[in-house]
């Protein structure tokens, strides 16, 4: 090869570049035409719902309390954010990341909220429509309905407090697992970035609001005895612990060690 040929790194980038890229992606995903927004956050919804309902079958006739099946569920579930991150698209609590443009003048509070209203909007619809797709196919009147309907009961009883500090708790995850991902220079790499995080927040038993949009419309299809109350109040009380576990406890975090970024 010629000495003044150029070659192509293949180290994974540093804490600092990853930031200066995520500030970058904030402002590209904040600019997003409204259009493209949308059918990116339906999709990231539907990926998230395939990622839980493999994890349903995955937990189908395992006792709930076993480890071992718990992580084996995280790392299956994780084929969400695989195809939300490799494949492109557009998710609510990843997006807890562009608080670090914000922070630094590149993109306006109004322009975070619509990209935020727009696609929590975009990812309800991706998730709801993908349960409702298993259900006219038959798959919920198994066992694997029978997991969702358990995970939706169990999620609609959890108190206001627990149910917004295991979405906190969950997103500082899911985040991380994006942070991960930008390091990575190849689809191998970004693939292994996610796997742990996801599975951890699974393992763990976290709250995440986008796969409970899937996990709730599914249980109900499967038999859950479970109100539209607890529903709406389960998604509240995650969605805003997703926003301070993100936004807060990952974003403001890196975005206060590394300043200022500039892509």
């Amino acid at each position: 090869m010629p000495a003044n040929t150029p070659t192509e790194s293949h180290d994974a980038y540093k804490p600092a570049e990853i930031a200066a890229l995520i500030e970058t992606a904030g402002v590209a995903k904040a600019a997003l035409p409204l259009y493209r927004m949308a059918t990116l956050a339906v999709l990231a919804g539907a990926f998230i719902g395939f990622g839980a309902a493999l994890w349903c079958v995955t937990m189908a006739g395992a006792e709930p309390g076993f480890g071992p099946q718990r992580v084996l569920g995280g790392l299956v579930f994780s084929l969400g954010l695989i195809l939300v991150i490799v494949g492109g698209a557009e998710l609510f609590t990843g997006n807890a990341l562009m608080v670090m443009a914000v922070v630094d003048r590149r993109v306006t509070v109004g322009a975070l909220l619509r990209n935020w209203a727009v696609v929590y909007a975009g990812n309800l619809i991706g998730a709801v429509g993908l349960a409702i797709a298993f259900g006219f196919s038959g798959l919920l009147d198994g066992p694997m309905g029978a997991v969702a309907a358990k995970a939706a009961t169990t999620k609609a009883a959890l108190d206001p407090l627990e149910a917004f500090t295991r979405g906190a708790l969950c997103n500082a995850l899911v985040c991380l697992a994006v942070w991960l991902s930008f390091s990575a220079r190849t689809t191998t790499d970004k693939i292994l970035a996610i796997l742990w995080p996801v599975t951890a927040f699974v393992a763990l038993g976290l709250e995440h609001s986008i796969a409970n949009m899937f996990l709730f419309p599914a249980g109900l299809w499967a038999g859950a005895d479970i109100t539209a109350a607890n529903v709406a109040g389960n998604l509240i009380w995650v969605s805003l612990g997703n926003i301070v576990g993100g936004a807060g406890g990952v974003a403001l975090s890196y975005r206060y060690a590394f300043g200022a970024m500039r892509g």
